[in-house]
């Protein structure tokens, strides 16, 4: 059996891992990371960069389907097609680069990447099955950063007609039928994307709203858009099995039982973190439920081991284990680095988007909140999108900024102005006060602030 050293290993190159690998071998830590699939974790490969470029391609097909009618831009083409299996190899094309890009980018840092399953030893030691053997890596710190994978229901195993969202991410082709159980951002962005591309698509959702952790005045516009794009969606409804012949999805909702015909049934009811299988057990580690319970250095119960990202809770975001990643590898180097973010972006890539930093409406006794509609923004008009709002809450004595909130096309790319005023504290009259560009979406957020204030110019 071969065997190496090194100052810090990491189980799990998503992108927790690949960010703590970079960013310790940065500051000249002796790295390894250990990978037993592609470099780049869920996100890159099975999650957030294929699900965008799936969206991305459903988008510019209803939009060319929009101008094979009339239409109020005046512009005519042909009914258009779409060749699935051509699209889905234009999202692999993405995925490979960017798995390409971390590998180098770890490389280019000086830590080591090994491809291969670790198997957990003991706290300072992993042997891992590589293609060329079992290689036994002898550790200072372990990293542990193995995320998270689909949830599976046990009347509905994953198989035949029932996919999860990795698999929902490969159709060659567009599902006649399809049926989603679970209407939380990952079902509602799949589903979304291909009712676009023509699929024709139900939605069962256990809870009395779609997108249960939003409140309704943000879920609103995207319900409304769900059904304007003929999207059926049984809301407090639960799903109990397939049918006798397996065509269908049976179902308990408000008008009784259901068998809904489908040729694919995506279940999107959460994801449970990897915690099993490698040997992790084996260190005795305390743990909040199915999680890793950690401090604020990310450390755990066991002296020089640490774990970062979806083993660790919610939020199960990739820019959250980024953060973490890189706040264990400085604090090994001997960094003063702690956790002590005010918040984090949440995103839904639903049509429309959802943006969410801080807290919601009601969540802090005492705090106000006002909304700014794009339909009063000039650039939403010219968009032919002016659905949505921004919303702010704060504090009426401080003016201090507590939640930004947004819903409307394209409002993701408002969550890092939004981040940035509320770990800044910005108040009210900070934002107010800034310039923002005319004729911006961004506007609105100005607009918002001014609003709180009593100084609304544009409504």
């Amino acid at each position: 059996m071969k065997t190496e050293t090194c100052k810090l290993l990491i189980i799990g190159a998503g992108p927790g891992g690949y960010v703590c690998g970079i960013r310790a071998g940065q500051l000249g830590i002796d790295t390894v990371v250990v990978e037993r699939e592609n470099p780049g974790g869920t996100c890159l490969n099975v999650g957030c960069i294929p699900s965008k470029a799936l969206i991305h391609a459903a988008d510019e097909f209803a939009r060319a389907t929009h101008f094979a009618s009339d239409n109020d831009l005046g512009i005519a083409t042909a009914a258009p097609t779409i060749d699935m299996a051509k699209t889905v190899a234009w999202k692999d094309g993405i995925v490979k680069r960017l798995t390409g890009g971390v590998a180098g980018l770890l490389k280019k840092a000086g830590a080591r990447y090994v491809s291969g399953t670790a198997q957990i030893v003991d706290g300072k030691t992993v042997e891992v099955a590589t293609a060329d053997g079992l290689l036994r890596i002898h550790c200072e710190n372990l990293v542990i950063a193995t995320g998270s994978r689909p949830l599976e229901l046990p009347f509905l195993p994953f198989g035949g007609p029932v996919i999860s969202s990795t698999e929902a991410l490969e159709l060659q082709t567009v599902p006649q039928k399809l049926t989603v159980v679970g209407g939380g951002y990952i079902g509602l962005e799949i589903g979304t994307a291909l009712a676009k591309l023509g699929a024709t698509v139900t939605v069962i959702e256990a809870a009395d709203r779609i997108l249960p952790q939003y409140d309704v005045e943000l879920t609103k516009p995207v319900l409304n858009r769900l059904r304007a794009l003929g999207i059926t969606v049984h809301l407090s409804a639960k799903a109990r099995g397939l049918s006798e012949d397996g065509s269908a999805l049976r179902a308990e909702t408000q008008d009784g039982a259901l068998e809904i015909p489908s040729d694919k049934i995506l279940v999107t009811v959460g994801r449970k973190p990897v915690t099993e299988g490698f040997g992790l057990a084996d260190l005795g580690l305390t743990m909040h439920g199915p999680f890793v319970a950690i401090n604020d250095h990310c450390a755990t119960s066991m002296r020089g081991v640490y774990a970062i990202g979806d083993v660790t809770g919610d939020p199960m975001l990739a820019h959250r284990a980024m953060a973490q990643g890189a706040i264990v590898a400085e604090h090994i180097a001997g960094h003063p680095s702690v956790w002590d973010k005010r918040a984090v972006p949440a995103v839904c890539f639903t049509d429309p988007e959802i943006v969410t930093v801080g807290v919601l409406p009601g969540e802090v006794e005492g705090s106000k909140t006002a909304m700014f509609p794009f339909a009063a923004n000039g650039r939403a008009m010219t968009m032919e999108r002016d659905d949505g709002f921004v919303r702010v809450v704060h504090d009426p004595d401080t003016e201090l900024v507590l939640g930004l909130h947004a819903v409307g096309a394209g409002v993701s790319e408002l969550s890092g102005e939004f981040a940035l005023a509320i770990e800044m504290g910005a108040t009210l009259t900070d934002i107010a006060a800034t310039v923002h560009a005319h004729p911006t979406l961004s506007e609105t957020v100005q607009e918002t602030a001014l609003k709180s204030l009593g100084q609304a110019l544009h409504i």
